[in-house]
């Protein structure tokens, strides 16, 4: 059967424009000459769509332009795809995660989700009820079996220990599948797409069928979505991968072990690329998510506060690689106790992007500040609240401009620094997205050389000099922190891997050390709640995907 896949950009909402984006793919796939075309989960509304699910008027519209899709399109063809339907069985959540069969203008066969993830960013037994049964369909001669993302992923969660009580694709290969499509809606994270192929090739191997995986593409809020839908064949070889981090509709011959008639490529030879450049799509989830997030926001430009520090420049090459030069505004905000090599530095960068740099010092304002609060201080000594005072009148005239013009302003703080509290509310976590809040520092420097493999963008000294704030005489980080390589080794432990202390130590760690970086931690929770979105590139990261209570024992 050929097979075409539909690895589309939804927004979530806009459905006018994901029914039209849909109905053009149908279009293309017949001219390829597709007898089946497969869309993403959910792909009409866009996912997730949360408490939107909640509106009535939300899920209307959704069953509206699926009725339209069905009469404007080719009859010739038949299309999966995935919406938000109505529970039709009386019992329980009123609504669930849908994918139908459109043939002849009609809808000849649907299946709603089975496993409803609740780990995570995910919440989706919130709004949906699971089915209560699975069911096979016949089509061209092919017994198909529907397993809507989770679906798939019933060995990964028995291999981590939350098993759920049914597995639907043996269920589906019991009633004799020939052939299983999973429609996907399945966020990314450094090798996930690794453990994708791992677990769909399975399929193959142990049960003889082949799969047809379709991914969606795109950044909703903090997640970013990156493609690469695949195919395996009936002994679990991969003869398709998809592109990442872009939208992309292919044709696959799907029979015993067909052949790809995408042009994308030897699959084995992509897998490899990818394999061997993990900052490369690193840097590419990162630039979609930041894309997306300002372009589905209705902004046009964005700006950031440029320090001549590591942070700060790597937003900077990511917000130009994003959305082009003459859309992003940079500023050094100097004060008594910034390096004139800081400013260099980030002058150079700047040129080296094709941008300006605009200058506004803040040493006026933060002595003015002083002087208003001098009879209120009157018996304290200097300590970190003139530091964060600097921060925080740098907030204020990067907010100023955003209002002024319309701007996204661009949080630039590390992941590491989000999880020991080293950051100043409503100073340098100003901001509408914080494009790095998922790297941890280590991860920072990586991404920067990686930025660098062809040529210089961002300046040696910027890559090799101390981390500092600047915020007050020979600052570095390392004052206040542990060095970085030990701190975001114990950070990846106690955040990805759930490690409580003892189990930290028992990796070699110092107790003392590991004790001191989780009660940071831990105390650092009030400023995350008020941080901006982060963008999701780990397998952990803050926000929806970790609560955590801020009043607790620590």
């Amino acid at each position: 059967m050929k097979v075409a896949l539909g690895q589309v950009n939804p927004k979530i909402g806009d459905f006018q424009g994901n029914g039209d984006k849909i109905l053009d793919y149908i279009k293309q796939a017949v001219e390829l000459g597709a007898e089946l075309v497969v869309f993403p989960e959910l792909c009409l509304c866009g996912y997730p769509p949360m408490d939107l699910l909640d509106q009535v008027s939300f899920v209307e519209k959704n069953l509206e332009n699926l009725h339209r899709i069905q009469r404007k399109m080719p009859g010739r063809i038949g299309v999966i795809l995935g919406y938000v339907d109505r529970n039709r069985s009386n019992s329980g959540k009123q609504l669930v995660n849908a994918a139908s069969l459109l043939f002849n203008r009609k809808v000849v066969f649907s299946m709603s989700k089975s496993l409803l993830p609740t780990y995570d960013v995910f919440d989706e037994a919130r709004y949906f009820e699971p089915a209560a049964c699975r069911r096979v369909f016949d089509f061209k001669g092919e017994l198909i079996g529907l397993a809507i993302c989770e679906d798939l992923w019933w060995e990964k969660q028995a291999e981590a220990g939350s098993l759920y009580p049914l597995d639907p694709v043996k269920e589906l290969l019991d009633q004799g599948a020939t052939l299983i499509i999973s429609p996907s809606a399945s966020p990314f994270h450094s090798g996930k797409h690794r453990t994708r192929l791992e677990l769909i090739s399975r399929i193959g191997k142990t049960a003889g069928v082949p799969v047809v995986y379709v991914n969606m593409v795109g950044g909703n809020d903090s997640l970013v979505f990156d493609g690469q839908s695949l195919v395996t064949s009936n002994e679990g070889k991969l003869i398709f991968l998809g592109k990442g981090f872009e939208e992309e509709l292919a044709l696959v011959e799907v029979a015993g072990c067909g052949k790809s008639s995408s042009p994308g490529g030897n699959p084995d030879q992509v897998e490899l690329k990818l394999r061997n450049d993990s900052y490369g799509e690193l840097e590419r989830a990162l630039i979609l998510g930041l894309r997306d997030y300002v372009k589905k926001c209705g902004f046009e430009r964005v700006h950031l506060g440029l320090s001549g520090g590591i942070d700060s420049a790597v937003v900077a090459v990511l917000a130009v690689r994003a959305l082009g030069s003459k859309q992003v505004k940079v500023f050094a905000l100097p004060s008594g106790y910034s390096s004139e090599g800081s400013i260099v530095d980030a002058g150079r960068l700047a040129a080296n992007l094709g941008i300006t740099l605009n200058q506004i010092p803040i040493e006026p304002l933060f002595q003015s500040f002083l002087g208003s609060l001098k009879d209120t201080f009157v018996g304290k000594d200097t300590d970190v609240t003139e530091e964060n005072l600097q921060a925080r009148i740098r907030g204020t005239l990067l907010m100023a401009y955003s209002n002024k013009f319309n701007s996204l302003l661009l949080a630039t703080g590390n992941k590491s620094e989000l999880a020991t509290g080293y950051s100043t509310l409503y100073g340098d976590m100003c901001g509408g997205l914080a494009v790095i809040g998922d790297l941890l520092k280590t991860e920072v420097y990586g991404l920067a050389r990686s930025m660098n493999r062809d040529k210089e963008i961002i300046p040696e000294e910027i890559l090799t000099k101390p981390p500092s704030a600047e915020l007050r005489p020979g600052q570095v980080d390392q004052d206040s922190l542990p060095p970085y390589e030990l701190l975001d080794r114990i950070l990846s432990l106690y955040l990805i891997d759930n490690l409580d202390s003892a189990g930290i130590t028992e990796q070699g760690l110092p107790a003392d050390l590991v004790n001191r970086v989780i009660t940071l931690v831990e105390r650092a929770e009030y400023k995350r709640r008020q941080a901006p979105p982060v963008i999701k590139v780990s397998a952990r990261a803050f926000g929806t995907g970790r609560r955590i209570p801020i009043a607790r024992t620590i």
